[in-house]
């Protein structure tokens, strides 16, 4: 069963959300070609990111709880992660989106992106010699900018919000990734490669990865929506 675990993993995280897809006052099934599209523009910048790291010794996995099936000399199962993750995140988004009104007001929410603008790159200047770290951070905060003041989107702060919602699961999925209940981590980190603060057993790191992962993917589901909900009104 062990070599099943991240597998599973993986299953459990999208499984109920997959089902509640097509339930009738959701219907997020209409959306799958705009989330499937979306999410793999994003998957392969951080695959390209995923197996460079692989390759240099940043991070590595533990054959013992993987089925052997290797791209980019990725396991699959890490291949599926960029899939199963952000489709976790993407229906929650859609739902409470769909059902509550969690807009920021324009003020706060200009504030709380150029925080983390600038606290992410003090961060990821600050720690450069942790290539993890640095460019974790550093990215993280280009991104905020061109999402922001470039593409003039206006819902980071109701989707870092939803994050926020999201956390326990993504600690919890992570967790067992990286150590949590298991005799040896799934994910294993080179030590001199990030600042060593975890939460659990989860590299502090992670959390923003994960947070700059998920607003690629609510930019592009929102632009492909967008278009499929055009096409249908032509239809």
């Amino acid at each position: 069963m062990l070599p099943y675990t991240y597998l599973l993993i993986n299953f459990f995280t999208v499984i109920i959300c997959f089902i509640f897809s097509f339930h009738p006052k959701i219907k997020f099934n209409r959306y799958f070609g705009a989330f499937f599209t979306a999410s793999f523009i994003v998957a392969v910048v951080f695959i390209i990111w995923d197996a460079w790291f692989t390759k240099i010794g940043v991070w590595w996995f533990n054959d013992r709880y993987l089925i052997g099936i290797r791209f980019l000399k990725l396991p699959i199962e890490e291949i599926m992660f960029f899939f199963c993750i952000p489709f976790a995140c993407i229906f929650t988004y859609f739902c409470l989106n769909k059902f509550f009104k969690l807009d920021w007001k324009p003020f706060w929410e200009k504030a709380f992106v150029i925080s983390c603008i600038f606290l992410a790159l003090m961060i990821g200047v600050y720690f450069i010699d942790k290539i993890y770290t640095s460019l974790t951070f550093i990215t993280t905060a280009c991104s905020l900018t061109v999402l922001y003041f470039v593409l003039k989107v206006r819902w980071i702060g109701k989707a870092s919000f939803i994050y926020l919602i999201l956390m326990p699961g993504f600690l919890m999925v992570n967790g067992i990734l990286t150590g949590t209940g298991l005799e040896s981590p799934i994910v294993n980190y080179n030590p001199k490669d990030f600042i060593g603060i975890r939460i659990l057993t989860i590299p502090i790191e992670d959390t923003v990865y994960g947070y700059e992962l998920i607003l690629w993917n609510i930019f592009f589901f929102q632009k492909f929506k967008r278009n499929d909900l055009a096409e249908t009104s032509l239809g």
